[in-house]
C-alpha cells in the first residue's frame, strides 16, 4: 500500500494573483506549474511541492500552516524583512519572541503570515537535527 505515494503541502489563497505575486516578490519563487484556469499553482520549495489554490476559506486557520527550515534564521529574517514581511510577536507561557524570534532551546523560530493570512514558521533547528533531517531526506529519496 502507498508504494508510489507522494505528498504535497497545501495552502489556500483568496486572491490567487496576489498570492502568486507574494510568492515571487517575497520568497523568490515562481510556479513550477499552474493549471489552465490559474486557480492552482504548484511551487517547489526545497524539493517539497506546495499547492496554492483558490478558496474563500484562506487565512482562517490560526495555526502554523507551513514550516520553512533554515540554517541561519538571522540572515533569513533580515532578508524577509527587506521584502516587507512583519514577524508575529508572541508572549505566552513557553513561547516568547524577541524582535520576532523565539529561542526554544536547541531551536530558534519566527512566524509570519503570507498575503493570504496563512501562518508560516521559519525554523533553525540544532545542527544535529538539521543533519538528521538531511540524512533522512537522502535515505528516502535514494
Amino acid at each position: 500500500m502507498f508504494e508510489n505515494l507522494m505528498a504535497t503541502a497545501v495552502l489556500p489563497a483568496a486572491d490567487i494573483d496576489r498570492a502568486k505575486a507574494w510568492w515571487h516578490d517575497v520568497l523568490g519563487r515562481d510556479p513550477a506549474y499552474a493549471d489552465d484556469e490559474g486557480y492552482n499553482l504548484f511551487y517547489d520549495v526545497g524539493g517539497t511541492m506546495v499547492l496554492v489554490y483558490r478558496t474563500d476559506f484562506a487565512g482562517t486557520a490560526q495555526n502554523t500552516a507551513f514550516n520553512l527550515v533554515t540554517d541561519d534564521i538571522d540572515r533569513d529574517v533580515t532578508a524577509l524583512r527587506t521584502h516587507g514581511v512583519v514577524f508575529h510577536d508572541y508572549d505566552m507561557p513557553g513561547l516568547k519572541t524577541v524582535e520576532g524570534i523565539a529561542d526554544l532551546g536547541d531551536e530558534r523560530s519566527a512566524w509570519f503570515s503570507d498575503s493570504e493570512g496563512n501562518i508560516f514558521a521559519l525554523s533553525q533547528p540544532s545542527a544535529e537535527m538539521m543533519e538528521m533531517a538531511r540524512k533522512l531526506r537522502a535515505d528516502t529519496t535514494g
